[in-house]
């Protein structure tokens, strides 16, 4: 029977990030897309609307990120220094990825998989890139948000996903690290 794509899309909360860190709270995929969704829509948003440049539909951005760690609901989250560790790995990693995107879309209704597949299987290659900087952003916020409450652990996180974001060479992820991102420092009083 197919139909459970939904059910399992809610149980994105129980997978949880940075396992191989020392947290002050954890973050779980379902939250770290909707931050990813909120950040892909805005910086699709800045490139269109104030850097005047070509972008694609904000909107598929978002959406886009919303799905952009789906297949983790299946495989898991599995930590960056491992994904990455060498080529052979993180081949691996991707068909493994591939084979859950397959499955996830096999649990939908046939009218509604092909409207799901680019999102699931992240294959956009125009919405691809504001969705891979979102989610650097987003891990580089968590990184702030650990370091504001003392916890040292993610300083080299913090350093690596600044420094991953500056190499991307986006015009909309340099505005908002210029323009937004300082305003995460801030205590609810001062925002």
């Amino acid at each position: 029977m197919a139909n459970e794509f939904y059910a399992l899309m809610g149980r994105m909360r129980y997978i949880t990030r940075w396992g191989l860190m020392r947290n002050t709270f954890s973050e779980n995929i379902s939250e770290h897309s909707h931050q990813t969704a909120v950040l892909a829509h805005a910086l699709a948003l800045i490139r269109r609307d104030i850097l005047r440049l070509p972008t694609p539909d904000p909107e598929r951005c978002a959406v886009a990120a919303l799905y952009h760690d789906a297949t983790e609901i299946l495989t898991g989250d599995l930590p960056t220094p491992i994904k990455y560790y060498n080529p052979d790995i993180r081949g691996a990693y991707k068909q493994v990825e591939r084979i859950a995107g397959n499955r996830l879309l096999e649990l939908l209704p046939r009218e509604l998989r092909a409207a799901y597949a680019s999102y699931v299987m992240e294959d956009d290659q125009e919405v691809l890139p504001f969705v891979k900087a979102a989610d650097k952003l987003s891990a580089h916020i968590k990184c702030l948000e650990e370091q504001k409450a003392g916890n040292t652990e993610f300083d080299t996180a913090a350093k690596q996903t600044w420094d991953a974001m500056v190499a991307m060479e986006r015009p909309e992820l340099t505005w908002f690290l210029d323009n937004c991102l300082g305003a995460y420092a801030l205590n609810l009083d001062q925002l």
